[in-house]
């Protein structure tokens, strides 16, 4: 069962701890194979990257020590390692899709030190485009266009001083992305909490309401993360 959508929700920006122990990045390896990207019901717009279809098939590069248990690929795609699969859909976790298994074909080392011996399996997975919807009243978002469609809220974002959601719109997913900011990764409080307990690395919570992503402003100190490894 998902988080409980009739509490006080809080929810966090996920993204990759960058300069971690864990950091990495991964890049998708020919073939690479495109489905159609998903469009607004409404409007007909397209609100997301084209999607990755078989075979998954990646090169992993290394610049923390260790292998992560998350990174994000080209497009809306995302890497998880097997153990983060086996323990999300042991402890009933919602809004991550696919769980294909994925082909490290090669991995690289960007930094002194030895190579890991063991490479994890992991498994390609996308996050849902969940109902819920940015609160465009609450939140503080500077958008490149003025949004014209009411149902997929979207345009293109220049900057974000922290944002909310809308009441009532969240039905309960644990990881998703947001009308109104689908290219972000939101998650639930009690994702939060499955990180933290489990350790799970090269993983990044802040607190939505304190996130800032603005490339014209000087940057500022971090909040604490909920989760960093």
């Amino acid at each position: 069962m998902g988080s409980d959508p009739h509490s006080t929700p809080r929810f966090f920006l996920l993204d990759e701890a960058t300069w971690s122990s864990h950091d990495m990045d991964c890049h998708k390896v020919d073939p690479v194979n495109r489905g159609d990207a998903p469009n607004c019901p409404s409007c007909g717009e397209t609100i997301g990257m084209l999607t990755w279809r078989p075979p998954y098939r990646v090169e992993l590069v290394l610049y923390g020590r260790d292998f992560g248990d998350f990174v994000t690929c080209s497009g809306y795609d995302l890497l998880v390692s097997e153990r983060f699969a086996e323990a999300f859909r042991a402890e009933g976790l919602t809004g991550l899709e696919g769980f294909y298994p994925a082909e490290v074909v090669k991995v690289r080392k960007k930094r002194r030190g030895p190579k890991p011996s063991v490479v994890p399996h992991y498994f390609a997975v996308t996050a849902c485009f969940a109902h819920a919807a940015v609160d465009l009243e609450n939140s503080h978002i500077r958008y490149s266009d003025p949004i014209t469609c009411s149902e997929c809220l979207c345009s293109g974002v220049d900057a974000i001083h922290g944002f909310t959601l809308q009441p009532g719109t969240w039905r309960g997913e644990d990881i998703f992305r947001a009308r109104g900011l689908q290219g972000r990764l939101i998650v639930s409080e009690r994702f939060a909490r499955f990180v933290a307990h489990h350790g799970f690395t090269n993983m990044q919570l802040a607190p939505t309401e304190e996130y800032v992503d603005d490339p014209d402003s000087p940057p500022s100190p971090p909040s604490t993360p909920i989760a960093k490894a």
